[in-house]
Formats: C-alpha cells, structure tokens, sequence
C-alpha cells in the first residue's frame, strides 16, 4: 500500500518537471550547446609576398611615368611620393634619374590645370638641390613664363610663386641666362598690364587693379624681388670688408686663372648669330640696368604711380618696389 503510493507520487513528481512542447516552437537547446553559426573574416592577398620586390630606384621611375596620367589624383599622389622621397635624400647623392630627364617630366606640370598638382609641385621644387636647380634654369624658365601669360588666372598666379621659389633658388643664374631678364620683364608687364607709360591711357577694367588687389599685390612683390636680384651688385655690399685688402698682394687674380665653367666666354658669342636684348646673355649688372632703363622704366614708374593711388595693399606693394629701385639706382 505503502509502495504503490510512493511510485504515484515520484510519477507525478517526473510529469510535472517535463516542459510541454507547443505546436510551433523550436526545440529547447541543451546546456552543452555551442553556436556555430558565426562566420570568421579571412585577410585575401592579391599578390602573395615575393623576395623580389621592386627596388626604391624602380618606384621612383614608376612615379615619374605616372606624371603624365590623366587622372588628377593620381598626378598629385605620385608628386607626393617624389616629393618625400627627395626631401628623404641625403645631400651629394643622387636621384635615380637624372636632373634633365627629371624636369623634363615636371615642368610642363606647371601649366596643369588642377590647382591641388600646381601647388603639390610647387612643393617639390622647394625640396630640389639648389645646384641641379642653377644647372637647369634655362629649361624651367620657358615653362615659368607660359604660365604668367597663360589664359586662366590661377596658372598665373601659380607661375608666380615658382618664379619666387626659383629666385630663391638660383636667383643670379636666373637673371643672366638667355632671355632671363628681357623676357621675363616683359612677362611681369604683361600680367599687370602695364602696357603703356602714359596713365591717362589707362582704362578702369584693368585687371592688374580692379579685379584681384591681393594678387597683384603679391605679383608687385616678386618683381621687387626680381629687380633686387638682377640690379643688385654681383660683389661685396659697401659696408663689408675691402677685397683689395682681403687679397692683398695678389689682385685680380682670378682674371688669370683656369675658368672653372664650361665655355666660359659664351656671353662674347664670337662664333654665333648676333643676339638682341631679348635673347641675350646679361651676365653684368650694368647691362641689365641699360635694358631696365630702355625698355621697362617708363613702364613700371607708370604702374607704380597708378598702384600708389590705388592704396591698401598696392600701396605698400608699390611702396617696397620704389625702395628696391632706390637702393639698385644708389649702388
């Protein structure tokens, strides 16, 4: 009796405890389950590792032939590689290709017409050996000048700041090779329209004023700095020591001496067709003062009067110019 109730009551004990199952619900998970429905990211390599990787000298060329894509951002990155890479050159070692070949692939550039590769590049020339700089002056300086006559105005104005960036560099190799002082004169008229010597000749629309006095100011500056350069003298400033003294007793005596540069008497052109001032070597500071002085010095007196009128920053831009010319006429 006792037995058969025990049983009844573990029975019914055990049915309780069982869940019921419901039409439409999953089954219940056992406690030792484990999900394995997750997926795990895989890392794909397109190009596997090789022990042959390309040398630095090979991206480098790489990056030079990318100049001449037509894809802006891809001009832009491959000048800020080459831009990194040459500041990241020591000094005397040189670049896996040669300066000629390398200019030859950037200047053009200069004329682009997307401001964010004009201004990459300017940066890449601010990073450029002055020396190979001074060697190949006569190959930027075309370019430099298409661009302060170009169509669109940001190339001007962009032209301007690698002509500053130039006079930094090679300012003296600037103004004395082949056309460098006529014709980039004319350039700097030409872009601030000053055209005629005669004021009353001048209409109001005059870009040079009216349209952008920030940047014909800066544009006023760099000819300052440009005609300080070229009507500066050559030699010692008067309040630096004699040279007489320095090299006493023996004067003048690289006069005498081995030239140390290649065709030393090219200025003569003894064996060449008879060159005007516009293509001509000025090598003395006296020559580029008689073509300043025939050719340009009405021009500049004229825009200077015009621009001092003008006032705010024309005014100080013309300001600094009469200084520059006060202190080239006085030496």
């Amino acid at each position: 009796m006792g037995s058969s109730a025990k049983k009844k009551r573990e029975k019914k004990k055990d049915f309780q405890q069982k869940q019921k199952l419901k039409v439409g619900k999953a089954r219940p998970k056992a406690d030792n389950h484990t999900d394995t429905s997750f997926r795990s990211k895989a890392i794909v390599l397109n190009q596997q590792l090789d022990v042959n990787a390309p040398s630095q000298a090979s991206v480098f060329l790489h990056q030079v032939s990318l100049l001449s894509s037509r894809a802006d951002t891809q001009r832009h990155d491959a000048l800020a590689y080459l831009t990194t890479h040459v500041a990241a050159t020591p000094a005397g070692n040189a670049l896996p290709i040669t300066m000629n070949n390398f200019l030859t692939s950037l200047c053009p550039l200069m004329l682009d017409g997307s401001a964010a590769v004009r201004t990459q590049l300017l940066k890449l020339f601010q990073t450029l050996p002055k020396e190979d700089v001074k060697d190949n002056v006569a190959k930027i300086l075309p370019y430099m000048r298409a661009g302060m006559t170009h169509l669109s105005k940001d190339i001007r104005i962009s032209a301007i700041e690698f002509l500053s960036c130039l006079i930094e560099l090679a300012g003296a190799e600037l103004v004395s090779c082949p056309g460098g002082w006529y014709q980039t004169l004319g350039c700097f008229l030409s872009i601030l329209d000053w055209k005629s010597s005669d004021a009353s000749k001048w209409t109001s629309g005059k870009a040079g004023f009216s349209g952008d006095p920030k940047s014909t100011a800066r544009i006023m500056q760099v000819l300052a700095a440009f005609l300080q350069q070229g009507l500066s003298n050559d030699g010692s400033t008067l309040s630096g020591p004699n040279p007489m003294a320095i090299e006493f007793p023996l004067w003048q005596t690289g006069c005498v001496m081995i030239p140390r540069k290649s065709n030393p008497y090219g200025y003569l052109n003894l064996f060449g067709v008879q060159l005007d001032d516009e293509k001509q070597t000025l090598d003395d500071r006296e020559d580029r003062l008689r073509v300043y002085n025939s050719h340009f010095q009405p021009l500049i007196v004229a825009g200077i009067d015009i621009a001092k009128k003008e006032g705010g920053e024309l005014g100080r831009a013309s300001g600094l110019l009469v200084k520059t010319l006060e202190r080239a006429m006085n030496k």
